[in-house]
């Protein structure tokens, strides 16, 4: 599978690497003063882009028939333009705020307890996530779709990082030294407390979940997410 890796960061580099262990070809490296890009070489791209520049790129791939898996934050305002345009020219598209096979089943166990809770009035959520010092958006991505998920399926309204309401859950926000991430959800009332966490053991995962749902991909048509492709229900 020939795959073009637009961002060519920490992230790009070992997806790389693990592309290449499980047999795949990088056509193309694409970063910030990348030009000529050939689309045509591509059966898929692999997004871990800047924020700024992730539109223009998963755009132009669906516009030249690329299938697109995206794991680019801070861009999701135009998600839905995105998505149309999927449509439009017939593509294939996943966006995933955290492609680890781990996270993704951990989204659904999430909301899974979410529905089971929503009537216990007694137990009050809250989230915590850890990550390394030189990640600079606070809460993550991961940490607002499980808080999406746990809005989805019972009476909250939102999510803060300080001073949340009743409500609203709040979400604490740790940047430790090399974490590659923990996440925590915490139902906690007078008499006990329930608690699920996932805890990364270093950033491959991550890596490894994109080029499996890229491999997934090829052939498609649509707008998929990792449920999806882990075939999650």
């Amino acid at each position: 599978m020939n795959i073009a890796l637009f961002g060519y960061g920490k992230m790009g580099k070992m997806i790389e690497q693990i592309a290449l262990d499980r047999g795949h070809k990088i056509v193309a490296k694409v970063d910030v003063d990348t030009e000529n890009i050939d689309f045509s070489s591509m059966d898929v791209a692999i997004d871990f882009s800047m924020p700024n520049a992730a539109f223009d790129n998963i755009s132009s791939c669906f516009k030249n028939n690329v299938p697109v898996i995206s794991g680019t934050t801070g861009w999701l305002d135009r998600f839905d333009e995105a998505k149309k345009i999927c449509k439009e020219n017939k593509g294939a598209f996943i966006y995933a705020s955290n492609f680890s096979l781990g996270v993704n089943i951990f989204f659904e166990l999430n909301k899974y307890l979410a529905k089971m809770m929503s009537n216990l009035e007694q137990y009050k959520v809250s989230m915590e996530e850890i990550h390394h010092t030189q990640k600079l958006d606070a809460p993550s991505g991961t940490a607002i779709t499980l808080a999406e998920g746990v809005i989805e399926n019972s009476n909250y309204e939102g999510w803060k990082l300080e001073n949340a309401s009743e409500n609203e859950i709040q979400i604490e926000a740790k940047r430790i030294g090399n974490t590659p991430g923990t996440h925590t959800v915490d139902y906690a009332s007078k008499v006990d407390s329930i608690e699920i966490k996932h805890n990364a053991h270093n950033r491959e995962g991550f890596a490894l979940g994109a080029v499996i749902a890229a491999e997934w991909i090829v052939g498609k048509t649509g707008v998929f997410t990792m449920k999806d492709v882990l075939n999650l229900g």
